[in-house]
């Protein structure tokens, strides 16, 4: 049968989702865990591979298994076996052609930023610290430029496949302010590499002055304009969910 996850994690310890021979992912635990309850040495596919520290509270993956546990104890075992920052929030059985990926209507992200004067110690695994007074009202309107198709090529990081294209559907782009943060939230089919981050950083340069509305328009439609997109640190960013047309099922089993 196949069986779909929904997966939290702090990625601090994990050089990010996806299997590496020579260094920790969480790929590799998952997977670890499976075998501990099955026996099975398993692959499993996610809904997107998130970057070296970066979260997720609603990561998608899925796997074949003989298994013939109930996705009760699938869950109960795998949390069993999974380290501290690792844990299954759901488990279903799936269609055995679903893809976690491809199947995948939207994708939704948040970048959250501290904007506290003094560093927060309990907080500085899962934002950014930016000490300069930022503009929000601009923050907010600069925002909405992401929405539509764009070719985000300005935006993104190294791809697999040079030649792939980068063109991408931002569904929605939004910035709000929480108590002493700034929580940056987008919405899309898909995104490049380091995409939602160099897009949080060109949002907190029109915050701080340093780009302007107009320059930020011509970057996000592919041109070069002497623009630059930094990509903010890894910390910040994570993964809320993953959105399908049929999934989760109504059940569990």
């Amino acid at each position: 049968m196949r069986l779909a996850l929904i997966v939290e994690y702090e990625g601090t310890a994990y050089s990010g989702f996806q299997y590496q021979i020579d260094s920790p992912t969480v790929q590799e635990q998952l997977e670890q865990s499976i075998t501990a309850l099955t026996g099975e040495e398993i692959r499993v596919a996610a809904a997107g591979r998130t970057d070296s520290g970066v979260h997720a509270l609603g990561q998608v993956v899925a796997f074949d298994t003989d298994t013939r546990h109930s996705t009760t104890t699938v869950l109960r075992a795998m949390n069993h076996w999974l380290p501290d920052d690792i844990a299954v929030k759901a488990a279903y059985q799936v269609a055995a052609n679903f893809d976690p990926r491809r199947d995948a209507i939207s994708r939704v992200y948040r970048y959250t930023v501290s904007t506290g004067s003094v560093r927060s110690p309990l907080r500085r695994r899962t934002t950014a610290l930016v000490r300069e007074r930022l503009d929000t009202g601009r923050m907010k309107k600069a925002a909405k430029l992401f929405e539509g198709v764009h070719d985000f090529a300005l935006f993104g990081g190294p791809l697999e496949d040079p030649s792939a294209s980068t063109v991408r559907q931002v569904f929605s782009a939004r910035v709000r302010n929480r108590d002493e943060e700034i929580v940056i939230e987008v919405a899309g089919s898909a995104f490049l590499p380091r995409q939602v981050r160099r897009m949080a950083g060109a949002l907190i340069d029109v915050g701080r002055g340093v780009l302007d509305t107009k320059e930020l328009r011509t970057m996000i439609d592919g041109v070069e304009s002497g623009g630059v997109s930094r990509s903010l640190p890894p910390q910040g960013l994570c993964l809320i969910e993953v959105k399908y047309s049929d999934f989760p099922p109504l059940t569990s089993d």
